[in-house]
Protein backbone atom coordinates (compact mmCIF):
# COMPACT_ATOMS: atom_id res chain seq x y z
CA UNK A 1 0.00 0.00 0.00
CA UNK A 2 1.72 3.07 -0.79
CA UNK A 3 1.63 6.26 0.74
CA UNK A 4 -0.39 8.26 -1.78
CA UNK A 5 -3.33 5.84 -0.97
CA UNK A 6 -2.94 5.73 2.76
CA UNK A 7 -6.50 7.55 3.64
CA UNK A 8 -5.28 11.38 5.72
CA UNK A 9 -4.21 11.05 9.84
CA UNK A 10 -6.17 13.20 12.23
CA UNK A 11 -4.42 15.44 13.78
CA UNK A 12 -3.57 14.57 17.03
CA UNK A 13 -5.34 16.22 20.04
CA UNK A 14 -3.01 18.54 21.74
CA UNK A 15 -3.60 19.60 25.21
CA UNK A 16 -2.88 23.15 24.87
CA UNK A 17 -5.41 23.53 22.30
CA UNK A 18 -8.27 26.29 22.80
CA UNK A 19 -11.34 25.88 24.81
CA UNK A 20 -14.48 23.97 23.51
CA UNK A 21 -17.11 26.20 22.11
CA UNK A 22 -19.32 24.19 24.72
CA UNK A 23 -17.06 24.72 27.32
CA UNK A 24 -16.75 28.12 26.38
CA UNK A 25 -20.70 29.03 26.27
CA UNK A 26 -21.93 27.42 29.32
CA UNK A 27 -18.61 29.31 31.60
CA UNK A 28 -17.35 32.57 29.90
CA UNK A 29 -19.88 33.14 27.79
CA UNK A 30 -23.02 32.96 30.03
CA UNK A 31 -20.91 34.80 33.08
CA UNK A 32 -20.43 37.57 30.89
CA UNK A 33 -23.65 37.78 29.49
CA UNK A 34 -25.10 37.79 33.17
CA UNK A 35 -22.73 40.20 33.94
CA UNK A 36 -23.47 42.34 30.94
CA UNK A 37 -27.10 42.20 32.06
CA UNK A 38 -26.41 43.41 35.56
CA UNK A 39 -23.84 46.52 34.48
CA UNK A 40 -25.74 49.69 35.23
CA UNK A 41 -26.86 48.24 39.16
CA UNK A 42 -25.15 50.65 41.63
CA UNK A 43 -24.54 47.45 43.87
CA UNK A 44 -22.55 46.07 41.82
CA UNK A 45 -20.03 48.81 41.91
CA UNK A 46 -20.27 48.76 45.51
CA UNK A 47 -19.37 44.89 45.54
CA UNK A 48 -15.73 45.86 43.81
CA UNK A 49 -16.86 43.42 40.14
CA UNK A 50 -14.60 43.78 37.80
CA UNK A 51 -15.78 43.66 34.09
CA UNK A 52 -14.72 39.97 32.53
CA UNK A 53 -12.89 40.16 29.29
CA UNK A 54 -15.15 38.44 26.02
CA UNK A 55 -13.54 35.49 25.18
CA UNK A 56 -12.59 35.16 21.52
CA UNK A 57 -14.63 32.04 21.33
CA UNK A 58 -17.84 33.71 22.24
CA UNK A 59 -18.42 34.31 18.55
CA UNK A 60 -18.60 30.46 17.27
CA UNK A 61 -19.24 29.81 13.79
CA UNK A 62 -22.85 28.20 13.72
CA UNK A 63 -21.13 25.05 11.57
CA UNK A 64 -19.05 24.48 14.94
CA UNK A 65 -22.19 23.98 16.79
CA UNK A 66 -25.16 21.50 16.22
CA UNK A 67 -28.72 22.62 16.59
CA UNK A 68 -29.21 20.47 19.43
CA UNK A 69 -25.98 22.13 21.35
CA UNK A 70 -27.46 25.32 20.08
CA UNK A 71 -30.66 24.82 21.86
CA UNK A 72 -29.03 23.23 25.26
CA UNK A 73 -27.14 26.57 25.53
CA UNK A 74 -30.15 29.05 25.31
CA UNK A 75 -31.52 26.58 28.32
CA UNK A 76 -28.32 26.80 30.32
CA UNK A 77 -28.24 30.68 29.86
CA UNK A 78 -31.33 31.29 30.78
CA UNK A 79 -31.18 28.60 33.66
CA UNK A 80 -27.90 30.86 34.73
CA UNK A 81 -29.74 34.28 34.66
CA UNK A 82 -31.99 32.95 37.50
CA UNK A 83 -28.83 31.64 39.65
CA UNK A 84 -27.08 33.85 42.01
CA UNK A 85 -23.93 34.92 41.30
CA UNK A 86 -21.09 34.78 43.53
CA UNK A 87 -18.40 37.28 43.04
CA UNK A 88 -16.30 38.34 45.54
CA UNK A 89 -17.69 36.36 48.04
CA UNK A 90 -21.03 38.21 48.03
CA UNK A 91 -23.86 36.98 46.63
CA UNK A 92 -25.56 39.03 43.86
CA UNK A 93 -29.56 37.59 42.28
CA UNK A 94 -30.21 39.42 39.29
CA UNK A 95 -34.29 40.41 39.52
CA UNK A 96 -36.43 41.22 36.39
CA UNK A 97 -37.12 45.24 36.16
CA UNK A 98 -40.56 44.14 37.70
CA UNK A 99 -39.35 42.94 40.95
CA UNK A 100 -37.36 45.72 41.64
CA UNK A 101 -40.62 47.54 42.25
CA UNK A 102 -42.78 46.15 44.84
CA UNK A 103 -46.51 45.94 43.55
CA UNK A 104 -48.94 47.45 45.82
CA UNK A 105 -51.61 45.27 46.19
CA UNK A 106 -54.44 45.37 44.45
CA UNK A 107 -57.29 46.48 47.14
CA UNK A 108 -60.60 45.11 46.91
CA UNK A 109 -62.97 47.74 47.32
CA UNK A 110 -65.95 45.68 47.88
CA UNK A 111 -68.47 48.46 45.39
CA UNK A 112 -71.39 45.80 45.63
CA UNK A 113 -71.16 44.91 49.28
CA UNK A 114 -70.82 48.49 50.56
CA UNK A 115 -73.21 49.62 48.74
CA UNK A 116 -76.03 47.25 49.89
CA UNK A 117 -74.60 47.50 53.48
CA UNK A 118 -74.87 51.39 53.39
CA UNK A 119 -78.57 51.19 51.62
CA UNK A 120 -79.82 49.71 54.59
CA UNK A 121 -79.27 53.41 56.63
CA UNK A 122 -81.56 55.01 54.40
CA UNK A 123 -84.01 52.43 54.30
CA UNK A 124 -83.97 52.72 58.13
CA UNK A 125 -84.16 55.93 58.04
CA UNK A 126 -87.66 56.10 55.50
CA UNK A 127 -89.15 53.58 58.20
CA UNK A 128 -88.60 55.72 61.11
CA UNK A 129 -89.64 58.75 59.38
CA UNK A 130 -92.99 57.52 58.26
CA UNK A 131 -93.55 56.08 61.16
CA UNK A 132 -92.79 52.27 60.12
CA UNK A 133 -94.58 49.70 62.14
CA UNK A 134 -91.54 48.41 64.04
CA UNK A 135 -92.97 45.13 65.21
CA UNK A 136 -93.86 44.70 61.12
CA UNK A 137 -89.94 45.45 60.52
CA UNK A 138 -88.87 42.88 62.71
CA UNK A 139 -91.48 39.94 61.42
CA UNK A 140 -90.53 40.79 58.17
CA UNK A 141 -86.73 40.08 59.12
CA UNK A 142 -87.22 36.82 60.86
CA UNK A 143 -89.11 35.26 57.90
CA UNK A 144 -87.03 36.85 55.63
CA UNK A 145 -84.59 34.28 57.78
CA UNK A 146 -86.75 31.18 56.72
CA UNK A 147 -85.03 31.45 53.30
CA UNK A 148 -82.07 32.60 53.51
CA UNK A 149 -80.92 30.12 56.58
CA UNK A 150 -81.86 27.00 54.37
CA UNK A 151 -80.57 28.19 51.33
CA UNK A 152 -76.80 29.09 53.07
CA UNK A 153 -77.04 25.27 54.51
CA UNK A 154 -77.17 23.85 51.12
CA UNK A 155 -74.72 26.07 49.91
CA UNK A 156 -72.70 25.01 52.13
CA UNK A 157 -73.40 21.55 51.66
CA UNK A 158 -74.38 21.13 47.79
CA UNK A 159 -70.94 22.03 45.65
CA UNK A 160 -73.96 22.14 42.51
CA UNK A 161 -76.13 24.37 44.37
CA UNK A 162 -72.63 26.58 45.91
CA UNK A 163 -71.68 27.08 42.21
CA UNK A 164 -75.67 28.59 41.70
CA UNK A 165 -75.82 30.47 44.82
CA UNK A 166 -72.29 32.20 43.92
CA UNK A 167 -72.52 33.27 40.39
CA UNK A 168 -76.41 34.87 41.38
CA UNK A 169 -75.39 36.44 44.50
CA UNK A 170 -71.02 35.89 44.82
CA UNK A 171 -70.17 39.46 44.27
CA UNK A 172 -71.96 40.85 47.51
CA UNK A 173 -70.30 37.97 49.64
CA UNK A 174 -66.38 37.95 50.64
CA UNK A 175 -64.14 35.35 49.70
CA UNK A 176 -64.13 34.12 53.96
CA UNK A 177 -67.70 33.82 53.54
CA UNK A 178 -67.84 31.86 50.93
CA UNK A 179 -66.58 28.95 53.15
CA UNK A 180 -68.47 29.81 56.31
CA UNK A 181 -72.11 31.55 57.07
CA UNK A 182 -73.43 33.92 54.89
CA UNK A 183 -72.64 37.82 56.94
CA UNK A 184 -76.37 38.42 55.75
CA UNK A 185 -77.87 36.24 58.71
CA UNK A 186 -75.66 37.93 61.51
CA UNK A 187 -76.76 41.23 59.82
CA UNK A 188 -80.12 40.83 60.33
CA UNK A 189 -80.07 38.97 63.81
CA UNK A 190 -77.85 42.16 64.90
CA UNK A 191 -80.92 44.22 63.34
CA UNK A 192 -83.55 42.63 65.37
CA UNK A 193 -81.58 42.21 68.51
CA UNK A 194 -81.59 46.17 68.32
CA UNK A 195 -85.21 46.80 67.16
CA UNK A 196 -86.76 44.13 69.71
CA UNK A 197 -84.49 45.12 72.60
CA UNK A 198 -83.36 49.34 72.82
CA UNK A 199 -85.59 52.77 72.59
CA UNK A 200 -86.09 53.28 68.58
CA UNK A 201 -84.19 56.20 68.37
CA UNK A 202 -81.10 54.05 70.04
CA UNK A 203 -81.59 51.27 67.68
CA UNK A 204 -82.20 53.36 64.64
CA UNK A 205 -78.53 54.91 65.74
CA UNK A 206 -77.28 51.59 65.96
CA UNK A 207 -77.97 50.68 63.02
CA UNK A 208 -76.65 53.61 61.30
CA UNK A 209 -73.54 53.10 63.13
CA UNK A 210 -73.94 49.13 61.40
CA UNK A 211 -74.37 50.44 58.25
CA UNK A 212 -72.22 53.55 57.62
CA UNK A 213 -69.97 54.28 60.51
CA UNK A 214 -68.15 50.11 59.35
CA UNK A 215 -68.64 51.55 56.10
CA UNK A 216 -66.58 54.59 56.36
CA UNK A 217 -63.90 51.95 58.94
CA UNK A 218 -63.31 49.64 55.96
CA UNK A 219 -63.42 52.09 53.31
CA UNK A 220 -60.60 54.15 55.08
CA UNK A 221 -58.86 51.22 56.24
CA UNK A 222 -58.11 49.96 53.28
CA UNK A 223 -57.35 53.58 51.40
CA UNK A 224 -55.22 54.88 54.44
CA UNK A 225 -54.43 51.44 56.48
CA UNK A 226 -51.38 50.37 55.01
CA UNK A 227 -49.56 53.81 55.68
CA UNK A 228 -51.34 53.97 59.13
CA UNK A 229 -50.35 52.83 62.66
CA UNK A 230 -51.73 49.97 63.75
CA UNK A 231 -54.52 49.51 66.77
CA UNK A 232 -53.18 48.42 70.23
CA UNK A 233 -53.83 44.36 70.93
CA UNK A 234 -56.06 45.75 73.74
CA UNK A 235 -57.12 48.42 75.81
CA UNK A 236 -57.73 49.13 79.41
CA UNK A 237 -61.57 48.61 80.58
CA UNK A 238 -61.00 51.09 83.94
CA UNK A 239 -58.89 54.57 83.85
CA UNK A 240 -55.23 54.72 84.47
CA UNK A 241 -55.24 54.51 88.23
CA UNK A 242 -57.44 51.44 88.25
CA UNK A 243 -55.94 49.65 85.55
CA UNK A 244 -52.43 49.96 86.96
CA UNK A 245 -53.80 47.54 90.10
CA UNK A 246 -52.86 43.80 90.00
CA UNK A 247 -56.17 42.87 90.44
CA UNK A 248 -57.64 44.89 87.74
CA UNK A 249 -54.61 44.86 85.39
CA UNK A 250 -56.39 42.20 83.22
CA UNK A 251 -59.32 43.46 82.48
CA UNK A 252 -58.58 44.73 79.16
CA UNK A 253 -61.02 45.16 75.66
CA UNK A 254 -59.31 43.16 72.87
CA UNK A 255 -59.14 44.77 69.52
CA UNK A 256 -58.39 42.92 65.94
CA UNK A 257 -55.13 42.90 65.33
CA UNK A 258 -55.96 44.24 61.52
CA UNK A 259 -57.62 47.25 62.61
CA UNK A 260 -55.58 51.18 61.78
CA UNK A 261 -56.27 54.29 63.11
CA UNK A 262 -57.18 55.30 60.08
CA UNK A 263 -60.56 53.28 60.41
CA UNK A 264 -60.74 53.68 64.03
CA UNK A 265 -61.13 57.86 63.29
CA UNK A 266 -63.18 57.12 60.46
CA UNK A 267 -65.86 54.98 62.17
CA UNK A 268 -65.55 57.43 65.20
CA UNK A 269 -65.94 60.44 62.95
CA UNK A 270 -68.78 58.78 61.36
CA UNK A 271 -70.23 58.13 64.43
CA UNK A 272 -69.80 61.34 65.95
CA UNK A 273 -71.84 62.96 62.98
CA UNK A 274 -74.82 60.38 62.94
CA UNK A 275 -75.53 60.80 66.48
CA UNK A 276 -75.54 64.66 66.10
CA UNK A 277 -77.57 64.86 62.86
CA UNK A 278 -80.01 62.37 64.13
CA UNK A 279 -80.90 63.70 67.71
CA UNK A 280 -80.82 67.24 66.21
CA UNK A 281 -83.44 66.98 63.24
CA UNK A 282 -84.62 63.38 62.29
CA UNK A 283 -85.53 61.96 65.70
CA UNK A 284 -88.07 64.93 66.19
CA UNK A 285 -90.00 64.16 63.22
CA UNK A 286 -91.46 60.46 64.83
CA UNK A 287 -94.48 60.78 66.53
CA UNK A 288 -93.46 64.38 67.57
CA UNK A 289 -90.46 63.03 69.51
CA UNK A 290 -92.75 61.37 72.20
CA UNK A 291 -90.57 57.96 72.36
CA UNK A 292 -87.39 59.47 72.44
CA UNK A 293 -84.68 58.62 75.15
CA UNK A 294 -82.45 62.18 74.47
CA UNK A 295 -84.18 65.60 72.97
CA UNK A 296 -82.78 68.84 72.38
CA UNK A 297 -84.60 70.40 74.89
CA UNK A 298 -85.12 68.05 77.30
CA UNK A 299 -82.08 66.23 77.41
CA UNK A 300 -81.84 62.85 78.94
CA UNK A 301 -85.46 61.69 79.31
CA UNK A 302 -86.05 61.89 83.04
CA UNK A 303 -83.30 63.77 84.18
CA UNK A 304 -82.73 66.83 81.88
CA UNK A 305 -79.46 66.85 81.78
CA UNK A 306 -77.39 67.21 78.68
CA UNK A 307 -79.84 69.38 77.05
CA UNK A 308 -79.14 71.60 74.16
CA UNK A 309 -76.16 71.90 71.81
CA UNK A 310 -73.64 71.34 74.46
CA UNK A 311 -75.38 67.84 75.68
CA UNK A 312 -75.47 66.77 72.30
CA UNK A 313 -72.17 67.24 71.64
CA UNK A 314 -71.14 65.17 73.98
CA UNK A 315 -73.62 62.66 73.50
CA UNK A 316 -72.15 62.69 69.86
CA UNK A 317 -68.58 62.29 70.98
CA UNK A 318 -69.25 59.44 73.17
CA UNK A 319 -71.50 57.66 70.83
CA UNK A 320 -68.39 58.27 67.93
CA UNK A 321 -65.88 56.63 70.51
CA UNK A 322 -68.15 53.85 71.08
CA UNK A 323 -68.55 53.53 67.52
CA UNK A 324 -65.06 53.32 66.57
CA UNK A 325 -64.12 50.82 69.72
CA UNK A 326 -67.42 48.75 68.72
CA UNK A 327 -65.89 48.69 65.00
CA UNK A 328 -62.43 47.43 66.27
CA UNK A 329 -63.65 44.86 68.77
CA UNK A 330 -62.14 41.43 68.93
CA UNK A 331 -64.99 38.84 69.93
CA UNK A 332 -63.42 35.94 68.36
CA UNK A 333 -65.65 33.83 65.68
CA UNK A 334 -68.23 36.41 66.45
CA UNK A 335 -69.42 38.48 63.01
CA UNK A 336 -69.26 42.42 63.20
CA UNK A 337 -72.21 42.44 61.51
CA UNK A 338 -73.96 40.56 64.48
CA UNK A 339 -71.69 42.68 67.12
CA UNK A 340 -71.54 46.01 66.08
CA UNK A 341 -75.40 47.17 66.34
CA UNK A 342 -76.03 45.26 69.54
CA UNK A 343 -72.51 46.95 71.01
CA UNK A 344 -72.88 49.83 69.89
CA UNK A 345 -76.64 50.43 70.81
CA UNK A 346 -76.05 48.68 74.56
CA UNK A 347 -73.34 50.71 74.96
CA UNK A 348 -75.23 54.47 74.05
CA UNK A 349 -78.52 53.50 75.98
CA UNK A 350 -76.06 52.69 79.12
CA UNK A 351 -74.44 55.75 78.82
CA UNK A 352 -78.00 57.75 78.42
CA UNK A 353 -78.75 55.59 81.87
CA UNK A 354 -75.66 56.68 83.49
CA UNK A 355 -76.21 59.97 82.44
CA UNK A 356 -79.90 60.01 83.67
CA UNK A 357 -78.81 58.93 87.05
CA UNK A 358 -76.21 61.49 87.52
CA UNK A 359 -78.56 64.16 86.95
CA UNK A 360 -80.99 62.81 89.62
CA UNK A 361 -78.44 62.55 92.42
CA UNK A 362 -77.36 66.47 91.21
CA UNK A 363 -80.93 67.42 91.34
Amino acid sequence: MSLDAAPPLRRARSTSRSRSPMLALTSAAITSKVIKRLEGLTHLEMLGVTSIPEDDTEDIPSSNVSDTEREKDDDEALEAERLVLVVDEHEVTPQPAMDARKEKKKVDWEVPRKLLHSSIGFFTLYLYVTEGDVSKVVLTLWSSLCIIVPADVFRLRWPTFERLYERLLGFLMRESEKKSTNGVIWYILGVNFALQFYPRDVATVAILILSWADTAASTIGRLYGPSSPRLPSSIPLLPPPLSSLPLLSHLRLPLAPRKSVAGFMAASFTGTCIAIAFWAWIAPMRFGGKELVWSFEKGVTGSGTLSGWLGLSIVGLVAGLISGVAEAMDLGSLDDNLTLPIVSGGCILGFLKFASWIGSIWT
